[in-house]
């Protein structure tokens, strides 16, 4: 089996950053892209960029300059480095995975998200 469970999230002034981590476990033989997103309540499910496995990346307009994704291959984790965090960067972040399990085939992989509240 194979799990994808993200931490780091937590209650931060206007202003300041956080840092996110996703971390498969399990039965994994590689993984190919992973993503972020985010859901805030009463909106949908927005993806903010993702990083292949060669460490190329690529983000929303929204997040670029402010949110940087980068990934420990080693670790089987997946980063999200936020600065200058908004209240409207308040959500659930959630982080998915292409990963090649024990069927030998890459399928795709859920968090079940970490909450961030930016707020004074």
């Amino acid at each position: 089996q194979v799990q994808l469970v993200e931490s780091g999230g937590g209650l931060v002034e206007p202003g300041g950053s956080l840092r996110l981590s996703c971390e498969a476990s399990g039965t994994v033989f590689g993984i190919n892209n992973m993503r972020w997103y985010r859901q805030a309540p009463g909106k949908e499910r927005e993806l903010l960029g993702y990083i292949t496995r060669d460490l190329a990346t690529d983000y929303v307009d929204s997040i670029k300059g402010r949110f940087t994704i980068s990934r420990d291959n080693a670790k089987n984790t997946v980063y999200l480095q936020m600065n200058s965090l908004k209240p409207e960067d308040t959500a659930v972040y959630i982080c998915s995975a292409e990963i090649l399990d024990w069927t030998s085939r890459y399928r795709d992989y859920w968090g079940r998200g970490t909450q961030v509240t930016v707020s004074s």
